[in-house]
């Protein structure tokens, strides 16, 4: 597969080595805060999606950039007819009008706030121990994400995503609340505070507590190498040889996860 990554900093460098691992070629890579010529591969560098066009023509797009720039990217990109992979979280309340214009331009568009396989199998756990606490009062619910000092949004969209999924399956928590609290929580209140410290690649953990005892489940990522396996595994089923896909897609249709 001929790919073009959106995004040049840690992930994007990531994503290039595990594609060229798996055996597809880097055909371009966008981001205009790096002022050298080629990428590790050779690839050029461009300075806007709109060069791509004079590039070879890449089978799909992999965009990791930041939360105030992904949705302009998007859009620049699915109005292009490339396929992309979307791996930045925080540009979600965007989402209906991008995914009129993928509908519109007959392109698709595959988003997930995370590639991990651990964090999607660990979305399911998760679902599962909420479904099973809820007909116990006696426990309370909260959840706690940490991460690196340069991360631009707060919750983390995995975050978000976990909270959704234990919120689905507990009748006692109705409202996420992610500030933090300077008065004690009220019942229905699922706190989930974030910290921004050092180099943590992630930390997810959603805690069940009682007077008795704590039960705790968590979720450490030692490093971004999942996040760039499974964007380049779902790049491959979004537009790989033979593959024609029309839409908005999440990493739950690439596992078939229903």
């Amino acid at each position: 597969m001929k790919i073009a990554i959106i995004g040049y900093g840690k992930m994007g460098k990531i994503i290039e080595e595990k594609a060229l691992d798996r055996g597809h070629q880097i055909v371009s890579v966008v981001d205009p805060l790096v002022k050298v010529g080629v990428s590790q591969s050779g690839a050029p560098i461009l300075e806007s999606i709109a060069r791509l066009t004079e590039q070879p023509p890449a089978d799909v797009a992999v965009e990791f950039t930041r939360p105030d720039t992904a949705a302009a990217n998007i859009k620049a990109v699915v109005e292009r007819n490339i396929p992309l992979v979307v791996g930045t979280t925080g540009w979600y309340d965007e989402l209906d009008e991008v995914s009129a214009i993928v509908q519109a331009a007959g392109s698709c568009l595959l988003y997930s706030p995370n590639f991990s396989l651990g964090v999607n199998l660990f979305y399911r756990i998760a679902s599962y121990a909420a479904k099973l606490i809820d007909p116990y009062p006696e426990y309370d619910a909260a959840g706690f994400e940490a991460h690196h000092n340069k991360k631009a949004d707060s919750p983390s969209g995995t975050a978000k995503t976990l909270a959704e999924k234990v919120l689905a399956e507990m009748t006692r928590k109705k409202t996420p609340v992610w500030e933090t609290l300077n008065r004690p929580p009220r019942p229905e209140e699922f706190h989930f505070p974030s910290l921004r410290a050092g180099a943590y690649p992630g930390v997810h953990s959603l805690i069940f507590d009682s007077a008795a005892d704590t039960i705790e489940i968590t979720h450490t990522a030692r490093n971004r190498d999942g996040l760039a396996s499974g964007a380049i595994l779902a790049a491959e089923w979004l537009a790989g040889k033979g593959v024609s896909r029309k839409g908005v897609f999440t990493f739950e249709d690439v596992l078939g996860i229903a």
